[in-house]
């Protein structure tokens, strides 16, 4: 999800004051880092399924944890309310387009460290941590009208570019582990 939501960012983001050929480049770069991801998703998944049925006949399976139980409930139904909430209000307050970028950059970025706890994974926070600073960022480049072009690249592209790479690291982590 990181990678797909991660390249999105990228495609809907690097437009001017990027030059085209640095914004084609970017795009291009952003869907051959998703379908790695997918790619390594499904090595795998593939992987562990096999091990699960070897391990199964001998009666050792592991239960994988549920990662998607009532906390990530809770977390996910946040997100969606403070994301569309925090629009409608950025635009009863008339803030610029751009502001928008920075605040689904912020909320996207405290889903992931409020994530971190209930997933016991307290990897996905630097992300978050990053993702959330780089929202901020858009936000006070926006309310201040200084350099309004360049929110969509950083609060969008730069947001992009840390899902993507996040998602690669777990992905080839996965890979590795999976490997041995």
């Amino acid at each position: 999800m990181g990678a797909i939501f991660g390249a999105v960012f990228v495609l809907v983001n690097a437009q001017s004051p990027l030059s085209a050929p640095v914004a084609l480049v970017l795009r291009v770069a952003a869907c051959l880092a998703a379908a790695g991801v997918i790619a390594m998703w499904f090595m795998t998944a593939r992987k562990e399924r096999s091990a699960v049925r070897g391990e199964g006949a001998a009666g050792q399976e592991e239960r994988p944890r549920n990662m998607f139980g009532r906390g990530y409930l809770i977390v996910v139904a946040a997100e969606v309310v403070l994301l569309f909430g925090g629009l409608r209000v950025m635009a009863a307050l008339g803030a610029p387009a751009q502001a928008n970028v920075g605040w689904v950059a912020l909320v996207v970025g405290v889903h992931f460290i409020a994530l971190a706890p209930i997933w016991k994974d307290w990897g996905i926070a630097v992300p978050g941590v990053v993702l959330t600073l780089l929202g901020a960022a858009g936000l006070v480049l926006a309310a201040t009208g200084s350099a309004l072009a360049w929110v969509p690249i950083i609060s969008g592209v730069l947001s992009g570019v840390v899902l993507l790479g996040g998602s690669l690291t777990f992905g080839w982590r996965n890979v590795r582990a999976s490997a041995l």
